[in-house]
């Protein structure tokens, strides 16, 4: 609804992650390092952990987009499976079809042999799980046992676990000693600094057709990274409400007050005021009035 008013292409900041936006910043290009290093080992896990917001499945696509040919990639997005599930999803991922008479020990078979036909025809077989904290215990150590099929000289499959910081707390544990022990190569997502927010919002913006990119300036944007704790998702959620309501007073530029107004209407945010409500009112008042502005031009039409 203000892409046209401040000159762009497309939203600049919607939530989806989308890596045609993947912008070469320090965290992000130092995890996919580790991961591609770590994947032409050919051993064991590889985990990313970052807090909510940080960019991991923005990560993760970015990292099956740009896997070697050699590379045969199954990925699964929600690993909320239990173990039976778990197995399945992988074989029909490997190209296995589904079969309500087969057992789970036939099953793990068959993946074995899918995996080695796969491997001899010179292919490296890597499993991706997005949101990996939701895996209930059972499959976690599911998982860990797909890791003992082997050849003689390598690992039939590699698994790559992105998670919230909650895996982390949870491998602690006693209980997952041995998987914790499989894990080689591991990345923290870290936070933004401010001068990395800032060539963010600059970059999402040219991306998205502005000519210049610059409609924060850097105190504004610093402003606004402090708010949001330097997590991109918070970033993008702040700055997208912060043009609403400069489109909203027909401001060419993003004042400090419009970046305030997106704070204190934004839960998870460091807001430096209790006074929630008044600015809340003023977008719900500016998406009301562009709304009913469109809605009336259609019904003119």
């Amino acid at each position: 609804m203000y892409l046209q008013h401040f000159g762009l292409a497309e939203t600049p900041f919607s939530l989806t992650p989308n890596t045609g936006f993947f912008f070469g910043l320090a965290p992000h290009v130092e995890a996919l390092q580790v991961l591609q290093t770590a994947l032409q080992t050919g051993e064991g896990f590889i985990k990313v952990t970052g807090e909510v917001g940080t960019g991991k499945t923005l990560i993760c696509r970015k990292l099956i987009n740009e896997l070697p040919k050699r590379f045969h990639c199954a990925y699964l997005p929600n690993p909320y499976l239990t173990p039976d599930e778990l197995r399945w999803a992988v074989a029909l991922e490997l190209g296995l079809k589904y079969s309500a008479n087969i057992d789970q020990q036939q099953l793990t078979s068959l993946i074995q042999q899918q995996l080695m036909a796969l491997s001899a025809h010179g292919h490296s077989i890597v499993l991706v799980l997005d949101e990996a904290q939701a895996l209930p215990d059972d499959s976690l150590e599911a998982l860990r046992l797909f890791t003992n099929l082997e050849t003689e000289t390598r690992k039939l499959l590699q698994v790559v676990l992105f998670a919230q910081p909650e895996l982390d707390e949870r491998l602690s544990l006693k209980q997952f000693r041995q998987l914790r022990q499989r894990i080689t190569f591991s990345y923290q997502l870290r936070p933004l600094t401010q001068d990395e927010a800032q060539a963010y919002l600059h970059h999402r913006l040219r991306v998205a057709g502005h000519q210049s990119g610059e409609l924060f300036s850097a105190q504004n944007s610093r402003y606004l990274a402090k708010a949001a704790r330097g997590i991109p998702r918070l970033i993008n959620i702040l700055a997208h409400k912060a043009l609403l309501v400069a489109f909203g007073e027909g401001a060419a530029n993003i004042d400090r007050k419009h970046i305030k107004a997106a704070v204190l209407d934004t839960e998870d945010v460091q807001a430096q005021s209790p006074v929630i409500w008044p600015w809340a009112l003023v977008i719900v008042a500016i998406l009301s009035a562009i709304i009913a502005s469109q809605l009336w031009q259609g019904g003119a039409a």
